[in-house]
C-alpha cells in the first residue's frame, strides 16, 4: 500500500469517528496552541523590552559615583576633563541631576519628572524642539533659572504657548526658554512629560549633588572598549569598585534577553506536556484500533500485505491524527495570540520558525507513538487475526 493510499485510509477512518478523532487530537491542539501562543507573546515582550532599553540609549554609559567614605571625590570638572582627554571615544557627556521637588503653575501641582543635564543632553538623546531653544553652556556657569519643557506640559498647562511662561520648582520660579518635540504620548507620566533645566541650576534648588554621568560612546562597536576606559579611570582613583557602577544599556538588553529566553523555554516545557499526553491519547486510540480492526488485519494479510505495509498504515493513520490536530492547534494558536498580543499591547505575531517547529513536533509525537500499536498490528498472526470476534 502506498503512501497516499494510506493517507485517504487514515482520513476516512477520522471522518467515521469524528468525535473519537477529535478527542484524540485534543491533546495535540492544546499543545501545540499553547507553545505557538507562549512563543509569540515572550518574543513580543521581548520586542518591546528591547525597544524600551534601546530608547534610554544603547550607545550611553551612565556611570554613578558614590564616593563616601573613599579618599578621593570627583566632581563635574574631573568627569570633563576626562571627557575631553578621551573626546574620540565620546561625543556627548552630560552630568544628570534628579529633582523631587514639587512643580506647580498658578497653585496646580504636577507630577513631572524634573532632570538637570548639560547643553548636549539634546543632542546625545536626540530631541528636537518645536518652539524656544535648550539649555546653554552659559546657562551652567551662571546658574540660570531656565527650563525646557515637554510637549506634555506645554500643550495641557500652557495650551501650546509655553516658551516665555513661568513655572515652579522646588518653590523655585523658572522661565521656561525652550518645548521640546513630541517623543511619546504626550500623556501624563510618559516620556513627554519632562522638565529639564542646567544641571547647576538643579543642584542649587533642589538642594542635592549630581547623581550620575551620561557618556554617549561615538561608535557602538566600542561600547566595551568605552567601558573599559572608564572604569579602569575610575579604578585608578579609587583602588576600589565598591564606590561606583557602570550602566551599560547594551548589557542589560542582553541580559533582559537571556532571561525571558530561559523562561520561554520553561514555559514552553510546560506546554509541551500537553503534547506528551496528546501523544499518549493517541497510542491509546491507536490501540484500541488495532484491536477493532484485527480481523481486517487477518484478511490483509491473508491476501499478502506485509508486514511493513500494515505497520506503515498504521503510523501515517496516526501521523495524521497528530497532523490535523497539529493543523487545529496552529491555526488557534495564531488567532489566538494576535489577539492576546492586540489586547496586552504587543507585537505577538507568530514567527515561521514557531509554527514549523510546532507542526513538525506534533507530527514527529504522532508518528513516535503510533509506532507501539502499529508494531502490534504488524506483529498479528493472521489465522488468528481472522478468527477473532
Amino acid at each position: 500500500m502506498g503512501f497516499y493510499q494510506a493517507f485517504k485510509l487514515a482520513l476516512k477512518s477520522l471522518a467515521a469517528n469524528k468525535m473519537r478523532a477529535f478527542l484524540t487530537m485534543l491533546g495535540i491542539i492544546i499543545g501545540v496552541a499553547a507553545v505557538i501562543i507562549l512563543v509569540s507573546l515572550m518574543q513580543g515582550l521581548t520586542g518591546e523590552v528591547t525597544s524600551m532599553f534601546s530608547d534610554l540609549g544603547t550607545e550611553v554609559l551612565t556611570v554613578s559615583v558614590q564616593s563616601r567614605g573613599a579618599t578621593r571625590t570627583l566632581d563635574d570638572d574631573d568627569f570633563y576633563e576626562f571627557y575631553e582627554e578621551n573626546s574620540s571615544l565620546f561625543s556627548y557627556m552630560s552630568p544628570n541631576v534628579t529633582v523631587s521637588g514639587t512643580v506647580k503653575y498658578n497653585n496646580t501641582e504636577y507630577s513631572s519628572s524634573v532632570k538637570g543635564v548639560s547643553e548636549q543632553y539634546m543632542a546625545m538623546e536626540d530631541y528636537t524642539l518645536t518652539d524656544g531653544r535648550f539649555i546653554s553652556y552659559a546657562d551652567i556657569e551662571g546658574y540660570q533659572k531656565i527650563c525646557v519643557i515637554g510637549s506634555y506640559l506645554n500643550r495641557d498647562v500652557y495650551g501650546g504657548s509655553g516658551v516665555g511662561n513661568t513655572i515652579k520648582i522646588a518653590g523655585n520660579k523658572l522661565t521656561i526658554v525652550g518645548v521640546l518635540d513630541e517623543i511619546d504620548d504626550s500623556t501624563e507620566g510618559s516620556g513627554d512629560d519632562i522638565i529639564l533645566l542646567p544641571y547647576s541650576t538643579a543642584c542649587k534648588i533642589g538642594n542635592t549633588q549630581i547623581s550620575s554621568y551620561s557618556f554617549y560612546v561615538s561608535d557602538t562597536n566600542n561600547i566595551s572598549y568605552a567601558e573599559n576606559v572608564i572604569d579602569n579611570y575610575l579604578y585608578g582613583i579609587f583602588n576600589s569598585e565598591d564606590y561606583y557602577n557602570i550602566t551599560n544599556m547594551q548589557s542589560l538588553i542582553d541580559q533582559m534577553e537571556e532571561m525571558i529566553g530561559m523562561m520561554t523555554m520553561v514555559l514552553v516545557g510546560i506546554a509541551g506536556i500537553s503534547l506528551l499526553v496528546g501523544g499518549i491519547g493517541i497510542m491509546n486510540i491507536m490501540l484500541v484500533s488495532v484491536t477493532e480492526r484485527t480481523r481486517e488485519i487477518g484478511i490483509r494479510k491473508s491476501l499478502g500485505a506485509r508486514r511493513r505495509d500494515i505497520m506503515s498504515q498504521f503510523v501515517i493513520e496516526a501521523g495524521t491524527t497528530s497532523a490535523v490536530g497539529g493543523a487545529i492547534g496552529i491555526f488557534l494558536g495564531i488567532v489566538i495570540a494576535i489577539t492576546l498580543g492586540n489586547v496586552i499591547g504587543i507585537n505577538a505575531t507568530p514567527t515561521f520558525l514557531a509554527v514549523g517547529v510546532s507542526a513538525g513536533v506534533s507530527i514527529f509525537i504522532g508518528v513516535l507513538f503510533g509506532y507501539l500499536p502499529a508494531s502490534k498490528a504488524s506483529k498479528l498472526n493472521p489465522i488468528d487475526a481472522l478468527r477473532h470476534e
